[in-house]
């Protein structure tokens, strides 16, 4: 093979990873590499389209920025629409040298005196929002820069980001500022707390925190992740600032939230000590940011230096690189979870990193132990994903020692001495006592409280004293709870005994989907347990289905078909309801799961495709209300398919191909003589 040859299929094979590392990072918000290793991967792409111009092709990721707008096959529900102005991606450097270069480039362009505007790069994801009238009229996601994703109704969520500006502050009729929203250290603990009760997959990073929770599809959701915006870039046809600076200064005058950390420098020089500066102290900041952004402040100059097909010339990051440390790993637990799982975390001799003394972390499963080669006594690298989760990187066998012992993953739980299984398609041990493993027990009383499920207001040290006292075992023991019983629990008054007794009456109003999510069977989780409810509309009917009928349900699979069987098998679970029950829990749905709407939809298997005037969620939900059934893909017992905007074209093939009859969303409130 030639070097020619060669280079074209390298080209091509880095082309491949870095469009699936973009969908990985903006659509799924899910990276599985650090933004250095996607950073390093592109510039390699950029050496090598520069060395071989004759394959470089429009649709290259070097030519465009990376898109945040979701395809169809994952669930996409938001309206897009066009970016007035197109919203670029920023060139970004790890060498300082690199940054004298940028100068000397915009120096040969102007005759001139320029400064600069040195400011943190937030890490969380961007954001344009347009103001008409002084009232917030749309925000836009980045998109591919040319559309973006209308998240409008997310944003009006976020406190920071006023929905009308301050009367008579003298902003222009129309104009749009861009910025980012992150989510803080705080929110993101407290939302990973949540996740790991919920033994849900944690975010990785705030960055991916912020990206998914502007996603959502609940508004109210949003609300409640604690998300916040800084803006720093100003557009309007008409601008009537000189400096990027007075825009930025004139916006925060209007209620805008702008950086307090942004400075004007007269040079590079001043830049790059900007730089210094907060390398050490963005370890002190309430939230992530993973570099600075360096930009002309005179808006002529931005003018005439212009733009790449990706970049503004006027602009360029200098990026962080990740820190990580070296320190000893002296020993490992294995920590039972609600579902059984046994996850291996590290205990560390402490170490310092990015603010914080890390003493452990998490090693995920046993293959990732085997994947490290990790012993007992090792000198391990440890780094923070988006600087909050500890992980093992590494480890460094010149420093290994002869008394560094391979640890064996556990044959029985460590709580309760059950032999642990696994199965074949799964990586994590479990315990399969759930009925008497203490970790498991309690966990399962914290999982049916949480917020997404009943959202009783008590916290886990409460329910481990109410635990270890004998005064639950079972979760309908908790609606047996009296103020006598509370009153002998550690820090509980009158007050927080009655608080808890209110709460626990208030869940009693909870919805059965909630309610069965909360008695927590095994891979039910929030969306599958909702599906369930609609389609039997109460616990009798799910307890008595057959195979056949549970795999007919939407997101069931027989993994899950079996595990409901398996609990409802059981006299001590259908025990346990019927407990539940008596004291007023609620299972069963408030109407009759065909709907009181209509029926004039029975019978029919519908697909829908596309973007609507209302989440596809709503679209489902009314389908189901006037006796339809929503199916995920087209088959010959499909009977309608309803066709939103930018439907997909083979779905619309297909479903000519099969006869199946295609309608419009007017269409379909048409036959139904009803709107969701």
């Amino acid at each position: 093979m030639t070097n020619k040859q060669a280079a074209k299929e390298k080209i091509e094979d880095l082309r491949k990873q870095i469009e699936l590392h973009n969908r990985n990072y903006y659509v799924l918000s899910n990276p599985d590499i650090t933004d250095f290793e996607f950073d390093m991967m592109m510039n390699d792409l950029m050496v090598l389209e520069k060395k071989y111009p004759e394959f470089v092709t429009p649709d290259s990721p070097t030519r465009h920025v990376g898109s945040d707008i979701e395809g169809e096959k994952s669930g996409a529900f938001f309206k897009q629409f066009p970016h007035k102005y197109p919203m670029l991606s920023l060139g970004n450097t790890y060498d300082i040298g690199e940054l004298y270069s940028f100068d000397e480039k915009i120096a040969k362009s102007t005759e001139g005196n320029y400064t600069y505007s040195c400011e943190l790069k937030f890490d969380g994801t961007a954001i344009c929002l347009t103001y008409v009238d002084g009232t917030l009229s749309r925000a836009l996601t980045r998109g591919d820069g040319l559309v973006g994703d209308d998240v409008t109704e997310n944003v009006k969520m976020i406190p920071s980001i006023p929905q009308r500006l301050k009367k008579n502050s003298g902003y222009p009729r129309e104009f749009e500022i861009r910025g980012e929203i992150y989510m803080p250290y705080k929110a993101f603990d407290n939302l990973n707390r949540q996740k790991e009760r919920d033994e849900e997959q944690p975010f990785a990073n705030p960055r991916n925190a912020a990206s998914g929770s502007l996603k959502l599809q609940d508004p109210r959701q949003v609300a409640e992740r604690g998300l916040e915006c800084t803006l720093y870039h100003f557009i309007t046809d008409r601008n009537p600032f000189g400096l990027h600076s007075e825009a930025i200064a004139n916006a925060a005058e209007w209620g805008l939230p702008v950086s307090p950390y942004a400075r004007t420098v007269n040079g590079i020089a001043d830049a790059v000590e900007y730089i210094k500066y907060w390398d050490t102290q963005r370890k002190s900041l309430p939230f992530a940011t993973d570099g600075i952004v360096i930009k002309v402040n005179e808006l002529a100059l931005q003018k005439s230096l212009g733009f790449t097909a990706k970049f503004p010339r006027w602009a360029t990051a200098y990026k962080f690189k990740p820190e990580s440390a070296l320190t000893r790993l002296y020993s490992i637990d294995y920590q039972v979870g609600r579902t059984g799982a046994v996850t291996p975390v590290a205990n560390l001799d402490p170490v310092q990193l990015s603010g914080t003394m890390v003493k452990r972390a998490t090693l995920h499963n046993a293959d990732q132990m085997d994947q490290l080669d990790i012993h007992i006594n090792d000198y391990v690298y440890v780094e923070k994903g988006g600087e909050i989760i500890p992980k093992i990187t590494g480890v460094d066998k010149s420093k290994r020692t002869a008394n560094a012992v391979k640890p064996v993953f556990p044959k029985n739980c460590p709580a309760c001495g059950t032999p642990l299984v696994r199965d074949e398609d799964e990586a994590k041990y479990f315990c399969p006592n759930s009925d008497n493993c203490p970790p498991q027990r309690k966990g399962k009383f914290i999982h049916f409280c949480s917020r997404k499920a009943m959202n009783v207001n008590i916290g886990e040290a409460t329910i481990n004293q109410l635990y270890e006292k004998g005064y639950i075992s079972e979760l309908g023991d908790l609606y047996k709870l009296n103020r006598e019983k509370l009153l002998t629990l550690d820090k509980f008054k009158e007050k927080s005994a009655d608080n808890l007794l209110a709460s626990l009456e208030e869940s009693k109003k909870t919805p059965f989907g909630k309610v069965l999510f909360g008695l927590g069977i095994r891979f039910v989780g929030e969306t599958t347990a909702k599906s369930l409810a609609k389609k039997f509309g109460n616990i009798n009917n799910l307890a008595g289905a057959t195979r056949e009928e549970l795999l007919d349900t939407e997101d069931v699979g027989e993994k899950l078909a079996d595990s409901l069987l398996n609990y409802f098998g059981m006299s001590k679970h259908r025990r346990i309801i019927e407990e539940m029950k008596s004291e007023g829990l609620n299972f069963a749905n408030e109407v009759n799961i065909s709907g009181t709407a209509s029926e004039k939809l029975k019978g029919k298997n519908i697909v829908i495709t596309g973007i609507f005037s209302v989440p596809r969620e709503t679209l489902k939900e009314f389908i189901e209300s006037h006796g339809g059934k929503n199916v995920s893909s087209l088959s010959g017992k499909t009977d309608l398919l309803v066709a939103g905007e930018k439907g997909g074209g083979s779905k619309l093939k297909k479903s000519e191909k099969l006869g199946i009859k295609i309608i419009s969303e007017e269409e379909l409130y048409k036959i139904t003589g009803a709107r969701p």
